[in-house]
C-alpha cells in the first residue's frame, strides 16, 4: 500500500495494528512514517499514535525519544496535524503554519536520523525543504524499504489496553471477559474475543496471578499415564474446569507417594490453585503442605469411611466383594486373584480385601499361592496367569483387580488352550473398552470414570469461588455380565465299582 492510498485515520490505524501485531515490516519508528506518516496530508483529522501513549515522549515502536523534541504525550511520527519547526524551514517554520506536505517531509527526514533506520533512509535522504510527494510515495512503496532482515524483527507483546482499544471497551471489561465471562454481555464478549483473536492476544499469566492471587490452574497428580483410565478421568476434569476458566496441569508419581509429595511442592511453587489426587491414602506430609499453603484439594477414586478429607469416588471394597459373590453363586470354589502391586495403591488393596471378605463369608479361603501381583500391563498379567495355570490344582475362577490384568489373563488362557469360560472364568474392574471388545466379552465392574472427573472439578471451582459444596460423594457402580464367566467345569465322575464276582477257576 502506498501513501497516496490512505485517506482516513481508520486506515492509518489498521496499518499501525498490522505493523505491531502482524508480520512486521520494520522494527522502529521509520516504518511508521513510511507506512502512514506521508499520508497524514490527506487525513482530515490528526492520527493519534496509541503506542506512544504508553510512555509519554517516547516512541512506542522503537523506544527512542521523540526525534522532533515534542512535548510529552505527543508522537512526532503520527501527530502530523500540528505545526513543528525543523532546521532550515525558514519563515514557514517560524510561523508554524506550514502546509501539510512540508510537515510530513520533516518527520520523514527526522526518521532518517534514527540509527535503527535502514541504510537507504539514512543515506540518500534529501535535505529539509519542500519535498516532491510523488518521489516520497515511490520511496515508501519501494521493495527495498519493505522489511529489515529477519534477525532484526521483533514482536511487541499485546496488552489488554490494545484489546480494549480495538473492541471499543474499557480494560476492566476485557479483564471481566477473561476472568468472569458469565458477567459480560454476550455481544460485548464477542467483540472482545474477536479483538483478542485479531491481535493474537494471550493474557500474561504472571501478571494476572499477581493481581488476583490466582493462577487459574489446577494440578492433577495421577499414579501413571500408562493406564488409559486416568486419561478419561482427567479429560472430564479438564472439560469441566475449562468451562469455568481453569486449566489442568497434569503430573504422575508412578505409585511413589514420596515423589507425589515432591511433585505437589513444585506445582505449589508455580502457583497452582488447587489439586486433584487419586486414592485416599497419601503421605501425611502432603496434607500438611497443602494446609500450610492454603491449597484446596479433593481425593478421588475412593471413599474415606471416616470422612476426614474431601473425597469423590466409589467403594472399591464393595466392588470386589460383589464380583466375588457373583462367582460364588455360580458354584466356584477354587479362586485365584491377579492384583496390581499394593504399595501406594489403596484401590487395589481395598478390592482385594473385598474379595477375601466375600470368600470368608462363604467359608472359603484365598490361598497365597493363588494370588499373583503384576504391574498394570498386558504382558505382566499374562505371565501372572501362566503361573496360576501351572498350579497342581489351578483355580476355576480368577478375579483381576482391573481390566488390563484381566485381559492379560485371557491372553494366557488362549495361548495355553484353556477355554473361557468353560475351563476358567475371569472378571475385571472398570468396564473398559479393552475388556468389552474381547471374545468372549469380559465381565467387569462399571465404575464412574467420567463422573469422578466432573464432580471433582465442580467441587474445586465451588471452593475456590467461596461457594457451598458437598465434601464427600460416594458414586454408584454396577456389575456388567458378559461371556467370560460361567459355572465351573464338572469334575469327572469316578469309575463305578463292579459288584459281580469273578468266576472261579476250575480245578
Amino acid at each position: 500500500m502506498t501513501a497516496t492510498e490512505i485517506d482516513s485515520p481508520s486506515t492509518c490505524f489498521q496499518l499501525i495494528f498490522a505493523l505491531r501485531y502482524g508480520p512486521r515490516s520494520s522494527a522502529c519508528a521509520w516504518a511508521l512514517v513510511s507506512r502512514c506518516g506521508a499520508a497524514a496530508a490527506n487525513m482530515p483529522t490528526e492520527a493519534a499514535c496509541f503506542s506512544a501513549r504508553r510512555r509519554p515522549g517516547w516512541c512506542g515502536i522503537c523506544g527512542m525519544r521523540s526525534l522532533m523534541g515534542l512535548s510529552p504525550g505527543s508522537c512526532a511520527l503520527a501527530k502530523t496535524g500540528r505545526a513543528r519547526a525543523s532546521p532550515g524551514a525558514g519563515k514557514a517554520a517560524a510561523s508554524g503554519r506550514r502546509d501539510r506536505p512540508a510537515r510530513v517531509f520533516d518527520y520523514m527526514h527526522s526518521a532518517g536520523r534514527c540509527p535503527a533506520a535502514p541504510a537507504p533512509w539514512r543515506q540518500g535522504f534529501p535535505s529539509p525543504g519542500r519535498p516532491n510527494m510523488q518521489s516520497i510515495a515511490k520511496r515508501i512503496s519501494s521493495p527495498v524499504m519493505d522489511a529489515p532482515p529477519p534477525a532484526t524483527r521483533t514482536r511487541t507483546r499485546t496488552a489488554a489496553r490494545d484489546v480494549a482499544l480495538l473492541a471499543g471497551v474499557s480494560t476492566a471489561t476485557v479483564s471481566r471477559a477473561l476472568n468472569n465471562p458469565e458477567h459480560v454481555d454476550p455481544a460485548t464478549l464477542e467483540r472482545v474475543r474477536d479483538a483478542m483473536a485479531k491481535l493474537r492476544y494471550v493474557p500474561h499469566g504472571v501478571a494476572r496471578s499477581l493481581r488476583s492471587q490466582r493462577s487459574r490452574m489446577v494440578g492433577a497428580i495421577v499414579p501413571s499415564f500408562d493406564y488409559a483410565l486416568y486419561a478419561r478421568t482427567t479429560s472430564a476434569l479438564q472439560q469441566t474446569l475449562s468451562q469455568h476458566g481453569y486449566a489442568v496441569v497434569l503430573a504422575e508419581h508412578h505409585y511413589d507417594l514420596a515423589q507425589e509429595l515432591q511433585v505437589a511442592r513444585h506445582l505449589i511453587e508455580h502457583g497452582v490453585d488447587a489439586f486433584v489426587f487419586v486414592g485416599v491414602e497419601h503421605d501425611p506430609r502432603l496434607f500438611a503442605l497443602l494446609e500450610d499453603y492454603g491449597r484446596p484439594f479433593v481425593l478421588t477414586w475412593g471413599v474415606d469411611p471416616e470422612r476426614r478429607r474431601p473425597c469423590i469416588g466409589f467403594d472399591n471394597r464393595a466392588a470386589g466383594h460383589q464380583m466375588a459373590r457373583h462367582l460364588i453363586a455360580l458354584g466356584h470354589r477354587r479362586f485365584g486373584m491377579i492384583s496390581a502391586p499394593l504399595d501406594g495403591n489403596d484401590r487395589g488393596r481395598e478390592r482385594g480385601a473385598g474379595i477375601r471378605a466375600a470368600l470368608a463369608e462363604a467359608g472359603l479361603a484365598l490361598h497365597e499361592s493363588h494370588v499373583q501381583y503384576a504391574p498394570i500391563a498386558l504382558a505382566s498379567a499374562q505371565e501372572a496367569m501362566e503361573r496360576l495355570l501351572a498350579l497342581p490344582q489351578r483355580p476355576t475362577a480368577v478375579l483381576a483387580t482391573n481390566d488390563v490384568l484381566a485381559v492379560g489373563a485371557m491372553m494366557a488362557c488362549r495361548a495355553a488352550g484353556v477355554r473361557i469360560p468353560q475351563d476358567v472364568s475371569i472378571t475385571g474392574v472398570d468396564n473398559t473398552d479393552l475388556g468389552a471388545t474381547q471374545t468372549p466379552g469380559l465381565t467387569s465392574v462399571r465404575t464412574p470414570i467420567v463422573e469422578i472427573g466432573r464432580a471433582a472439578a465442580e467441587q474445586l471451582v465451588a471452593r475456590l469461588d467461596g461457594r457451598e459444596y458437598v465434601a464427600n460423594q460416594t458414586l454408584p457402580f454396577d456389575l456388567v455380565f458378559r461371556g467370560s464367566t460361567a459355572p465351573p467345569p464338572q469334575a469327572p465322575a469316578a469309575p463305578a465299582r463292579s459288584t459281580a464276582r469273578a468266576p472261579r477257576a476250575k480245578a
